[in-house]
């Protein structure tokens, strides 16, 4: 019986390791049975021949083990570090309104996830980003009003699936209305159960009955619901995804070293609790050691000899990882070409204010640190000049006559930066702000160009409207 539980619990777990190559220590409990590996941004830094590469040398280890990856498109991308997306994300295609766009650019994610050997996509986001000042989902989601976010978000999904890999909707029940960064603490959203039900989940709805392969919990406290466990660790959270909504595919644990799920009981103790409220794939996070899996496999087995967790129910678990599987469509769905996004992209845009004259002008962005779900990757137009954001202030060597592109995340989250931005008007500076972030309502007396996210068709549809006010480069 311990043996088989052993198994067992290595078949649920779905944890990063770094690096390029396949480590010896991990290609052993892949041939145990271990249940997957989930890239993050060390495992596809070499590009596509590595990337597959690596795929292949999993799959040879374990046939059946689940490979998964956050591939948004737009400001999340494990696959595109070094230059912006060339896909929009969420938040434009929101914008742009455009369901088929939508639907297309899922596909086309799909096709390039499976050229590399990725079976599982930790997306779409289908959280409405309904506070603004939320610093985790922003430019992630596909807008604030429900019935147009289930949309894009089932449309998104039918197009990833139909190239075979699975999505994962993410992070139910919502994360949409909260301030805090489950990353880094546990947030709460203190909504009764009836805006529960005519918000947060309507686009969960919505992906359930699109067919979507997984979905992923969050870690955050929903009172109306369990005013104490958070929904990766709370049977009546879960219950409400499988019974009230009639989900019957996977459910993926958003990753166990994030504050909100572990800060209190550590990984292998939160991996236990999770299982028995109903998760039945552990998402462990980035570059973990080997021996963290053996711990989790280990308490795994413990709970079930302690009988707080039964074996039926990491069995069912398994079972519904080892049916993880897409079957490709024949649709045909019109790839998502140069102009077809970079028109969308426009459309989605919002300029408040004229536009000064830009000829001459230097593009100046100020960096902002991005959350942990983002990650360090590339954004915006390539600038000329960096402000430190501990320090901000344009360089002296720039004459106070030349006109400015000041490209920004998230200003309206962050009050030094508007401050600083206010400086420049107070100034007299010719200037105009891009707002790469989420499109939030601020004034700061200068022009601005508010984009819903970075990508490629994105910054090709900025360099647009700039050069159309004069700037050239």
């Amino acid at each position: 019986m311990t043996n088989d539980v052993r198994a067992l619990a290595l078949q649920v777990q779905l944890p990063g390791f770094h690096g390029t190559t396949l480590p010896d220590d991990y290609r052993a409990l892949l041939e145990e049975g271990l249940g997957g590996i989930c890239y993050f941004g060390s495992n596809t830094a070499g590009g596509p021949d590595s990337i597959r590469a690596l795929s292949a040398a999993i799959t040879a280890a374990n046939p059946l083990a689940v490979i998964a990856v956050d591939e948004e498109g737009g400001d999340v991308s494990r696959l595109h570090t070094l230059e912006p997306s060339p896909v929009l994300g969420a938040a434009a295609l929101g914008g742009a309104g455009d369901f088929r766009l939508t639907e297309s650019v899922g596909r086309w994610i799909g096709h390039e996830l499976a050229a590399v050997g990725i079976t599982l996509d930790l997306a779409p986001v289908a959280d409405i980003n309904c506070n603004p000042d939320n610093p985790v989902i922003g430019t992630r989601s596909f807008g604030t009003e429900p019935d147009d976010v289930a949309a894009h978000v089932s449309a998104w999904t039918r197009g990833l699936q139909a190239t075979g890999v699975g999505a994962c909707a993410k992070h139910f029940p919502g994360h949409g209305d909260t301030a805090t960064d489950s990353h880094l603490a546990l947030p709460r959203i203190d909504v009764d159960a009836q805006t529960l039900a005519e918000r947060e989940l309507v686009p969960f709805a919505g992906v359930v009955q699109a067919g979507i392969a997984s979905v992923m919990t969050s870690h955050i406290v929903v009172p109306a619901i369990d005013p104490d466990r958070p929904a990766t660790l709370s049977p009546a959270v879960l219950r409400l995804l499988r019974e009230d909504l009639g989900f019957d595919g996977v459910i993926v644990s958003d990753a166990l070293d994030m504050a909100g799920a572990s800060a209190e009981t550590g990984i292998p103790e939160a991996a236990v609790l999770a299982l028995a409220a109903g998760c039945d794939l552990l998402c462990i996070g980035p570059d973990k050691p080997a021996s963290l899996v053996e711990e989790i496999r280990d308490a795994v087995v413990r709970a079930v000899d302690e009988g707080r967790l039964t074996r039926e129910r990491l069995a069912d678990a398994v079972g519904r990882v080892r049916a993880l599987s897409v079957l490709a469509s024949e649709v045909d769905v019109t790839a998502p070409d140069e102009a077809w996004q970079a028109g969308a992209a426009a459309f989605a845009m919002s300029i408040d204010g004229e536009l000064p004259d830009l000829t001459g002008a230097v593009v100046v962005s100020v960096e902002t640190v991005a959350n942990i779900a983002v990650g360090e990757v590339a954004w915006g137009i390539t600038p000329d000049l960096r402000v430190d954001p501990e320090a901000l202030a344009v360089p002296d060597d720039v004459p106070a006559g030349v006109p400015l592109v000041v490209q920004v995340r998230d200003a309206g989250r962050r009050p030094e930066l508007l401050d600083f931005l206010r400086s420049l008007a107070g100034a007299g500076r010719t200037a105009v702000v891009v707002e790469w972030g989420w499109p939030a309502a601020y004034d700061v007396g200068l022009a601005r160009i508010s984009t819903r996210g970075s990508s490629a068709p994105g910054v090709a549809a900025v360099t647009e409207l700039l050069r159309e006010a004069g700037w050239t480069r």
